[in-house]
């Protein structure tokens, strides 16, 4: 399904490149469909963990617009911004039509790659959460493995992204924070830092606490 999801993406991008010139979607579908998914499991995160229905509505309204919106938003204008002035090809002549990469496209590959961290880090961390939060050896190994699969992935599609426009080069520098979060994640676990605790104490730390 996962690959299935890349590839049909990728063939609606070269369908708006070559019939509209432009490589971003028409229509926000997607993004409203992540933020839809995002909602309902939050919201059955609350189910589970929170303990009043006004809190649980902020945490629903703060993770879709921080979690999703928000950092998607930084995320794309610092990948947009990056392509346009350092990884574009130069033009053979004045003759060329210049391409640039859109906001909306770089917003695009945003919501192609959150897609599976939202699949490990939202829907497979939920039903895996009461072993995740405990304290030990195996869960805070799990944990650690989960995000860092999650994150890298996310920047493995990233780099797919822009790698599909052949108006750009040396994109195989999208894949140079994999290697940060192959450093980092280790240190993270010998130093006993549990990504899962950190973030679920940040919106349920009462529920949590009373289970660990």
């Amino acid at each position: 399904m996962l690959l299935i999801t890349i590839y049909s993406n990728q063939i609606k991008y070269s369908y708006c490149a070559e019939t509209k010139n432009q490589w971003a979607r028409d229509d926000p579908a997607f993004a409203v469909i992540c933020s839809l998914l995002l909602s309902v499991s939050t919201i059955a995160y609350c189910a589970a963990y929170d303990h009043s229905p006004g809190h649980a509505v902020f945490v629903v309204i703060s993770v879709l617009l921080f979690h999703f919106l928000i950092i998607g938003a930084i995320l794309a204008t610092i990948c947009w911004f990056f392509t346009n002035n350092y990884l574009r090809e130069e033009a053979p002549n004045s003759h060329v039509v210049e391409q640039r990469v859109e906001w909306l496209y770089a917003f695009d590959v945003h919501c192609n790659s959150f897609f599976p961290l939202f699949v490990l880090l939202y829907v497979v961390h939920y039903f895996l959460s009461p072993l995740l939060v405990a304290h030990g050896f195996v869960p805070l190994l799990l944990s650690n493995v989960l995000f860092m699969v999650a994150v890298s992935y996310y920047h493995y599609l990233n780099y797919l992204g822009y790698d599909v426009l052949p108006f750009l080069e040396r994109t195989t520098l999208f894949l140079y924070p994999i290697g940060v979060v192959l450093v980092l994640s280790p240190i993270l676990f010998l130093s006993g830092f549990s990504p899962s605790r950190y973030f679920m104490n940040m919106y349920f730390s009462q529920r949590v606490q009373m289970q660990l």
